[in-house]
């Protein structure tokens, strides 16, 4: 099995509303996201490569047209936590990309959620 991955950044607000008022992640705030799309299969294509990195630059498109420098609450049909957004991207990109298997979110250096259906 081969596996990569590719990470991709933006900046974002967003408000976890379903917290308690005392919590301060339910105040707007914002981070510097690190997205990582996790590839994988079993053969290589006949350049060597699962897929070509260049290949994926549409991700990166759509991630600063449609997240970069906006409110996650306005964006999201969900909640906009890590886990949640990991969720939605996973799910926009899975069509285009069938050898992935997983998304990986980090908001802070220090945290990371892994989605993986």
């Amino acid at each position: 099995m081969y596996k990569i991955s590719k990470q991709f950044s933006f900046s974002a607000s967003h408000i976890l509303n379903l917290l308690g008022k005392d919590h301060p992640c339910a105040r707007m705030h914002g981070h510097n996201y690190v997205v990582t799309v996790h590839l994988k299969s079993d053969t290589l294509d006949e350049y060597g490569f699962v897929k070509d990195y260049k290949s994926l630059k549409f991700i990166k498109r759509y991630i600063n047209e449609t997240l970069d420098h906006r409110h996650l609450n306005e964006i999201m049909p969900d909640h906009p936590t890590s886990e949640n957004i990991a969720r939605f991207l996973f799910e926009r990109f899975k069509t285009e990309i069938p050898e992935l298997y997983a998304i990986e979110v980090s908001e802070t250096p220090q945290t990371s959620c892994f989605y993986e259906p």
